[in-house]
Formats: structure tokens, C-alpha cells, sequence
């Protein structure tokens, strides 16, 4: 579910690497729609045609831009979780600690998928299984984690936790408040704590 590798995807020159970067620069920063290959061209240092010989459409480019990010996501994630201490409610928490460093290094404007999300509602976009595929990852994650923690409801206490971790991602975007997902994790840690007193009772 939601495997990166699943998807059709280039190999990487050179000049390929040039233009994934300044693709997803612009992509983040001004849009998807609103970016034009001209200007990712420009910006890479190449022409209209090598970006069409190594990517073959902006439809491409897109998924490159987005897969990228969520490999590079679960990466971090992964040496966050192997660093964790083992108690499963120090896991779940870990998730939190990653997006909290995660966000301030890369994503200042929120989460790229729900932004992604946002342009591309069109199921049949080759890059609409990259972004519910990273959220039905996290979804799995939270659950696998909370099996750990409450056995009976893992199901429900994943989605909650799901719930707390993308809030708190659009609120960072949003610049509402300050620290959304430092509070997110607050609420994480708060709830599995009255979890596992209730499941210690039974």
C-alpha cells in the first residue's frame, strides 16, 4: 500500500537531478499549476527539449517532484523510529519529533502532499497515487504503531493519531499559531497516556 516503488519513475542524470531540483523549489514554493516547464528549464540550466527527453511530460516531472519528497520522508522517519526508545508510546511520539524536524528544513508552507492535493483532485493524474499513497502509508503507520498500545482498538486510536499528526501539518502551513505540531504532539502523548491507563484497568 502506497509504495513509492510501485510507480513508474526515470533514471536520474545529471541533468535530470538539475531539474527534479529546480522543479521541486518551484513546485513548493509557487504551485504546481502555476509553474511552467519554461521556467523549470530556465532555472535548471537546460532546454525545453532535454527536459522533455529526460521526463517525457510536467505530468512526469510531478511524480518525480512528490515520490522524491516522500522517500526522502520515510528516511527520515525511519532513523527517527530506530533511535526511538522501544516503549510504544515513545514510537508514536517519534513520528511527531520527525515532522516537527522535518517541517522546519523543508517544508515551511506545509506538507507538499495536502498542497499537491489541492491541484490535483483527478484520480487519473499519474501523481494522484503518490499523494493518498503517502497518507494511506501514515494511516498504516499510526495503526501498526497503536496495535502496540491498545490491541482491541488499534484501528481507531491510528486514525485519531492520524487525525492529530495532519491537522497539526496544515496548521503548520497555515501559520495560524505557533508550534502546531510541538502541541499536536502534546495531544498525542496526552492520549496515550489515558490509552494505556485504561487498557492497564481492564
Amino acid at each position: 500500500m502506497g509504495t513509492v516503488e510501485d510507480l513508474r519513475r526515470i533514471t536520474m542524470t545529471p541533468a535530470a537531478r538539475r531539474i527534479l531540483a529546480a522543479a521541486a523549489r518551484l513546485f513548493y514554493e509557487r504551485g504546481i499549476h502555476a509553474v511552467g516547464v519554461d521556467l523549470i528549464a530556465a532555472e535548471a540550466g537546460v532546454t525545453k527539449k532535454t527536459l522533455y527527453d529526460r521526463f517525457g511530460s510536467k505530468e512526469q516531472l510531478v511524480v518525480e517532484y512528490l515520490a522524491d519528497r516522500d522517500e526522502r520522508w520515510r528516511a527520515l522517519l525511519a532513523g527517527y523510529l530506530d533511535a526511538a526508545d522501544p516503549e510504544p508510546p515513545a514510537r508514536v511520539l517519534a513520528v511527531f519529533d520527525a515532522s516537527l524536524a522535518w517541517s522546519r528544513e523543508h517544508s515551511p508552507k506545509g506538507c507538499s502532499m495536502v498542497n499537491a492535493h489541492a491541484e490535483i483532485s483527478d484520480a487519473s493524474h499519474p501523481a494522484y497515487p503518490v499523494i493518498t499513497g503517502q497518507k494511506e502509508w501514515m494511516l498504516a503507520l499510526f495503526t501498526r504503531l497503536a496495535r502496540d498500545i491498545a490491541p482491541d482498538d488499534a484501528d481507531r486510536l491510528g486514525r485519531t493519531l492520524m487525525l492529530l499528526h495532519e491537522g497539526a501539518l496544515v496548521a503548520h502551513g497555515l501559520d495560524v499559531f505557533p508550534n502546531p505540531i510541538g502541541e499536536a504532539r502534546e495531544q498525542a502523548q496526552a492520549l496515550l497516556a489515558a490509552t494505556g491507563n485504561t487498557t492497564t484497568e481492564r
